[in-house]
């Protein structure tokens, strides 16, 4: 089985920017562009294979085919034919809505497959840009609901300055929000379900004020102040630094400027390729090459043992 590759799908969004056409060199005069959804299993947005075998198939009718071939024994075990992450890029022109997401418990309290916990790494950003995450301190629901109502949401809330290569975590009941001029690359399980706190008192284009979910957030935030926050970590060439390993994924980022095998044959699962930054060839064990660049995002089969790596790339790995 070859790596994989999906068609983009364009998200509009009042806060999106101009940054993904060019960046993923795309052919499009869709303006705010906020995402682009590289790898999707949400229905009704599924990827569509891009190339190959599969070409013009969505990802969840071929992995209903593929079955364990494509994401590993325990993993269709426990997703079935959903494919288990979303992965994006999302460029922020305006500020994002403060928002929290659900955790695996409120996620059936409320008739939904899981929650949603996620991580971002950026991939630009403007001199000023700034985004929110996690709380300051603890705080309780009442005061959380007398802040949304006194405009003062943000006041609670820890602001990063950030640059090139900042990574952060956000698991499930942390409050968030993506700051204006950041571009970045999101790893997340598979739900496409926000609960938006606060808007800015925005109008959508339409004119209307877009729909909060205070009560729905105040059942999911994590008041205590354990979450979301900056990943610390060294960046280094040539070998994979570790970023994020929690239950839902695990991310590292390679730098490369020679050549390195990917030795994936004790790994239970699917892997995720996120091109960042430059170019570089991938040659499986089976003979199959691929290039992937700046932009670009590959899906490697379970079945995959190996992957040479070749060229000067900068790219993400993430798997379950």
């Amino acid at each position: 089985m070859s790596p994989i590759k999906f068609k983009p799908i364009l998200k509009h969004a009042i806060w999106g920017g101009n940054k993904i056409i060019k960046y993923k060199k795309l052919h499009s005069d869709v303006q705010q562009i906020g995402e682009s959804w590289e790898v999707s299993g949400i229905e009704g947005s599924e990827s569509i294979i891009a190339d190959g075998e599969y070409t013009g198939r969505n990802l969840n009718d071929v992995l209903s085919e593929l079955k364990e071939r494509l994401i590993g024994k325990e993993n269709y075990r426990l997703f079935g034919d959903v494919f288990p992450l979303l992965v994006k890029f999302i460029d922020a022109a305006k500020d994002l809505s403060i928002q929290v997401h659900p955790n695996e418990e409120m996620a059936k309290k409320y008739g939904l497959r899981n929650g949603k916990t996620e991580m971002w790494f950026i991939v630009d950003a403007d001199p000023s840009a700034t985004l929110l995450c996690g709380l300051k301190g603890s705080f309780t629901p009442e005061q959380y609901r007398e802040m949304v109502e006194n405009d003062t949401i943000c006041d609670m809330i820890k602001e990063y300055p950030v640059k090139e290569d900042d990574c952060f975590y956000i698991p499930a009941g942390s409050i968030h929000s993506i700051g204006k001029g950041c571009f970045l690359a999101e790893i997340q399980q598979t739900s496409d379900v926000t609960y938006r706190i606060y808007d800015y008192k925005r109008k959508d284009e339409n004119g209307n004020y877009r729909e909060l979910h205070t009560k729905e957030a105040a059942e999911c935030i994590d008041f205590t102040g354990k979450n979301g926050s900056r990943i610390d970590y060294t960046p280094k060439k040539n070998v994979g630094v570790p970023l994020v390993s929690c239950p839902f994924f695990n991310t590292a980022v390679y730098d490369l400027s020679e050549t390195m095998t990917l030795d994936y044959s004790d790994l239970d699962s699917f892997v995720i390729l996120i091109g960042i930054k430059g170019e570089g060839k991938l040659t499986d064990n089976e003979g199959n090459e691929t290039a992937l660049k700046a932009g670009e995002t590959m899906l490697i089969p379970a079945t995959t043992k190996t992957i040479n790596v070749t060229g000067m790339i900068k790219f993400l790995e993430t798997y379950v």
